[in-house]
């Protein structure tokens, strides 16, 4: 009989098969067009984000029609790029945008001028789409755009409110990309890694029409109290901002396809954990608040299941995604998910029956190449023989700075993929 994994090396595999999941290659080749779908007309591939380049190799590997007619070009974050022969891969900055970025969004218009009805404008979509799609409205800045990201990511905002914002100031997104493809038709593949998978907050929706309007986003700037540029304020306080609305004429012919969710990336973790003998239990896809915050809740529900068998009994795993964050007040280095983790780590006070891992399931926690980290019964008396003081460090917003001295943090690399955070927490029967 084979032994039981160590818990650690189980969240691990928990986590890979989430991520698995998500894989471009496996997700995408369901949706595409079909060469009858094509018609006469050309297939021309756009689009951005983290996972946008292994999107467009699957579309390059599958893609049944003529590969002459398939050209295009997508934008990924830096070390995220694949090869592929007909698609064009250009890479920027994450997530605060630059200057490749501008031009890459530049080159995307220009691409996607001058179609006709009988063309097929397929978008590939990913999280991290808005940092790399920086083009502004006329009047503003990519110095105007990286102010207010910056601001956005140190506020606290959620990611629907960060997207409000980012729409507004947007040459390409909130529906103005699908507007400018227009009279072609397009179809856009959206790898969601937002709560509740809505296609206006993936990559702040291209391709896809906005509700929300610029006094929602002035509603948002003061609600976090975020200080813009004057050009900013202009923009949409005059209203030059509105983006594509409902109904208009130029979308009609846009359509949206889901091809993965954080959903389906927990569903592919829980069939991995109940095949190693765990009780599965699905907390929920679109948990969010603080970090610091939904760690301590998370870690009250683990030290109620280890020492009442409430709601559940172990051993069990305990299973959710979403997307918290992280109001910045320390001078650390961190990201959403090692917060939460360290938070979690400090209220559950080293149990014995308790380990977790929390990781981003694109690679990246923060603005850095660690997708998160993993912790057990023993990580704070670690932390303390090595003179660390965990809740100084939480104070600090130096979640990274942490695990990494305590050779817990998880890299994976480039994972080109991003269905959201990934929690699993696994709560051992009673020794």
């Amino acid at each position: 009989m084979t032994p039981p994994l160590p818990p650690e090396r189980l969240l691990r595999h928990l986590f890979d098969a989430a991520v698995a999941s998500a894989q471009p290659a496996r997700c995408v080749p369901p949706h595409l067009p079909t060469p009858a779908e094509l018609g006469r007309g050309r297939l021309v591939v756009i689009g951005a984000g983290k996972a946008s380049a292994a999107m467009a190799q699957a579309v390059e590997r599958h893609w049944a029609g003529d590969p002459q007619r398939l050209s295009g070009l997508v934008v990924t974050r830096h070390g995220y790029a694949v090869p592929c022969e007909r698609i064009e891969i250009v890479e920027a900055a994450h997530p605060v945008p630059d200057a490749a970025g501008l031009q890459a969004a530049q080159r995307l218009l220009q691409l996607v001028q001058g179609l006709s009805p009988d063309d097929v404008v397929l978008c590939l979509v990913s999280g991290g789409g808005s940092a790399l799609l920086p083009l502004p409205l006329p009047g503003l800045t990519l110095a105007h755009k990286q102010a207010v990201n910056r601001a956005l990511l140190a506020s606290g905002a959620t990611i629907t409110d960060m997207n409000v914002v980012r729409r507004h100031l947007s040459a390409v997104k909130g529906g103005r990309l699908a507007a400018a493809c227009h009279p072609a038709r397009v179809i856009t593949l959206l790898l969601s890694d937002v709560p509740g998978d809505h296609p206006i907050d993936i990559a702040s929706g291209p391709t896809v029409a906005d509700p929300t309007t610029c006094a929602d986003a002035l509603a948002v700037v003061r609600r976090y109290g975020i200080e813009l540029p004057e050009p900013v304020r202009a923009v949409l306080e005059s209203g030059r901002g509105e983006s594509v609305k409902p109904g208009d004429p130029r979308l009609a012919r846009s359509e949206v396809r889901l091809v993965a969710t954080p959903q389906l990336a927990l569903e592919a973790a829980a069939r991995v954990a109940r095949d190693a003998g765990y009780a599965v239990h699905i907390l929920g896809d679109a948990l969010e608040g603080e970090a610091r915050d939904v760690g301590k809740v998370l870690g009250g529900m683990a030290l109620q299941v280890a020492g009442r068998g409430q709601p559940f009994t172990a051993p069990c795993v305990l299973l959710s995604g979403g997307e918290t964050t992280v109001t910045v007040r320390g001078q650390g280095r961190g990201g959403r998910n090692v917060e939460c983790l360290l938070s979690f780590a400090i209220a559950t006070g080293g149990h014995p029956q308790i380990h977790a891992l929390m990781a981003d399931t694109d690679g990246v926690d923060g603005q850095e190449d660690i997708a998160g980290a993993v912790v057990g019964p023993d990580t704070l008396a670690r932390a303390w023989a090595q003179g660390l003081r965990p809740l100084d460090q939480l104070a600090d917003n130096n979640g990274h700075g942490f695990f990494e001295a305590l050779g817990a943090s998880v890299v994976t690399g480039p994972t080109r993929t991003n269905v959201n955070d990934f929690r699993a927490v696994l709560i051992e029967a009673p020794r």
